[in-house]
């Protein structure tokens, strides 16, 4: 490269660089092989506005391609790149390497990379490898959900705190010895009660979830499930659910990791873009709960939304 065409290519790295959806790109695909399919998937996106900028990857001389049967799989050239460029990507990479916006892309390139190991193992696995897909087609899937409930203790007392329309609160219904659902919204309730019509253990209340009207440690458990992010207090939201509690009582929480959508925020209505695992713990130890932990959980395919953070707390057993 010439003294003059320098300015020209550190213009052209850059121009590359400066688009964030891009940097997204080359961050997926430093470490991995992937197709359009896949990187759709992961960063949500249109076609359409993957594979034009992966051309233009591909024509600036960051992108490598093969042909795999009808798809083509794109890898990032790492050894080959000019060593500027090369200080320049690893710089711009850092700069937005904690970023919400590329640990969700993290979490769904994390389940598509597990999404083919599965492939391959039902492969070589024969016909046990088609054993799910028999049992889904033949029993469906619901079962493992009823079995799953079926180990909750069945004299429980459970509030589902932000219970909306009532899913979470009638499938309980049939496992426990009580559930009391709680929603600020009329119309979640009305819904509600047409769901769980003929449950005569549910109870639901029109309350603030700031002041619900819940007795004191009168409840084994409580869940508060994609709520969160629509309060605006949510320390007084964590210390209702915490003194309904009774004493060695579990909460159980589930709200969307921190991201950077604006638009699917106001979409939704939200005051908030969710929580970092460690901001939700941090939470739950300032409701006075103990053995608080969150993790990531793994995004579903298909889904649109961002990733999901279950986080668990319980009330500390009494003292005799």
């Amino acid at each position: 490269m010439t003294v003059l065409d320098q300015p020209r290519a550190l213009t052209s790295w850059m121009e590359v660089l400066a688009d964030p959806t891009r940097l997204r790109l080359l961050r997926l695909l430093e470490r991995h092989e992937l197709g359009v399919t896949d990187l759709c998937d992961i960063v949500q996106m249109p076609q359409s506005t993957v594979s034009r900028h992966l051309k233009l990857l591909a024509e600036g001389g960051w992108l490598q391609q093969r042909r795999r049967a009808t798809a083509n799989l794109y890898r990032m050239i790492v050894d080959d790149v000019a060593p500027a460029a090369k200080r320049l990507w690893t710089l711009s990479r850092d700069q937005v390497a904690d970023s919400p916006m590329f640990r969700q892309d993290q979490l769904r390139l994390r389940r598509r990379l597990e999404q083919r190991k599965a492939g391959a193992s039902a492969f070589f696995a024969g016909a046990a490898g088609q054993w799910d897909r028999i049992r889904e087609e033949q029993y469906g899937s619901q079962f493992v959900f009823e079995a799953m409930l079926a180990l909750l203790p069945s004299h429980w007392t459970v509030a589902d705190l932000g219970c909306g329309t009532g899913q979470i609160t009638a499938a309980l219904a049939g496992h426990v010895s009580r559930v009391i659902g709680v929603d600020a919204s009329e119309a979640m309730l009305r819904a509600a009660r047409k769901r769980t019509t003929g449950h005569k253990n549910v109870t639901l209340r029109r309350d603030d979830l700031e002041a619900v009207g819940i007795e004191d440690s009168s409840c084994d458990a409580a869940l508060i499930v994609l709520v969160l992010t629509y309060v605006a207090d949510v320390p007084s939201v964590l210390s209702e659910a915490a003194r309904i509690l009774r004493h060695g009582g579990r909460l159980v929480v589930v709200d969307l990791l921190r991201h950077d959508r604006e638009d699917f925020r106001r979409q939704m209505g939200q005051e908030l873009r969710g929580f970092e695992t460690t901001e939700l713990v941090d939470l739950l130890k300032d409701t006075g709960l103990s053995h608080a932990g969150a993790r990531h959980l793994t995004p579903e395919p298909n889904v649109k939304g961002p990733a999901l953070v279950l986080a668990t707390a319980e009330k500390s057993k009494a003292v005799a």
